[in-house]
């Protein structure tokens, strides 16, 4: 009979003895593996128990955090102010050094995610960081000058201006001009206004229109001879810098011209397409908002 099987099931385990027809080998001991000869059971099991130890430290190694590069690229692709800013400071905390142009890009996301929330004395602080960085630093006074704007700070928004227009390359220059001026025309400084949309009509390439056309605004508001308005509203029209802004300009140039239902048409454009779009195109074009819907008022009912 054969003996009682040790898991305690009362099931009988056949022995070899019981069945003497089948050869079978002897069980190995325990140390010892067939293959490999005595001994080497052991010797693995004890280098499995020191990789299992070594194991957590090499993935460790591998689960490297995220750089600085994929901070920004989640900046970027966030969908809100406070996510975008979440991002951007983590990549400006990591340690180590930072990549110049990653450190200049990663302190703008962070400077538009305080632009938005309206925390403009944040927004203005760290334009000045990109500033100090040397990472495009005209637009960075650019964005300054936008913040200061926003504060009230006018002398402080024109001295940013007027440094962006000295240091922008050739190919920035204009629409630095075209800014300082525009700045300078909502203040009612129109001397001033007309000078710095001469130079940047002087810079313009393709958006020579939009400055020509708000070169003529200022200078009738103003008293001062300009072209005549008719063929500077077609050239303005048929050009893409009549989309967006230049509908402001071609507004104020239709109402300059009595032509009220073109400038209800350009104005109420402007000011819906500027409203309902994203923060910080209503939050810097406020001036402008503003300015249109005075003019809005002053059209003769159509």
């Amino acid at each position: 009979m054969g003996r009682r099987d040790e898991r305690g099931n009362g099931a009988a385990a056949p022995t070899i003895a019981s069945r003497p027809w089948e050869k079978r080998a002897a069980p190995a001991p325990l140390d010892e593996d067939r293959s490999s000869g005595p001994g080497t059971a052991s010797r693995r099991r004890s280098e499995a128990a020191t990789r299992a130890k070594k194991r957590p430290q090499q993935a460790s190694k591998r689960l490297t955090p995220p750089d600085a590069e994929e901070m920004l690229r989640r900046a970027l692709l966030a969908q809100t102010t406070r996510s975008r800013a979440l991002w951007a400071k983590r990549g400006l905390s990591l340690r180590g050094p930072l990549d110049v142009s990653t450190h200049g890009l990663l302190l703008r996301q962070l400077y538009l995610a305080r632009y938005e929330d309206r925390r403009f004395e944040q927004a203005v602080a760290i334009a000045k960081q990109m500033v100090d960085l040397g990472v495009l630093p005209d637009v960075a006074h650019q964005d300054a000058a936008r913040a200061s704007v926003a504060l009230g700070d006018l002398e402080g928004a024109l001295g940013h201006l007027r440094l962006a227009t000295r240091i922008a390359p050739p190919s920035r220059r204009a629409f630095h001009w075209w800014t300082l001026g525009s700045v300078l025309h909502l203040a009612g400084r129109h001397d001033e206004a007309i000078a710095a949309l001469s130079r940047a009509l002087r810079w313009g390439t393709t958006d020579k229109p939009l400055y020509l056309g708000h070169l003529a605004v200022v200078q009738r508001e103003r008293g001062v001879e300009s072209p005549e308005l008719g063929p500077l509203i077609a050239q303005l029209a048929a050009a893409p810098a009549g989309q967006g802004y230049g509908r402001f300009v071609l507004g104020h140039l239709a109402f300059l011209d009595g032509r009220w239902d073109e400038a209800r048409a350009y104005l109420e454009a402007f000011v819906r397409r500027s409203s309902s779009g994203r923060a910080i195109l209503a939050i810097s074009l406020e001036g402008e908002i503003s300015r249109a819907r005075e003019t809005l008022a002053r059209l003769p009912p159509s």
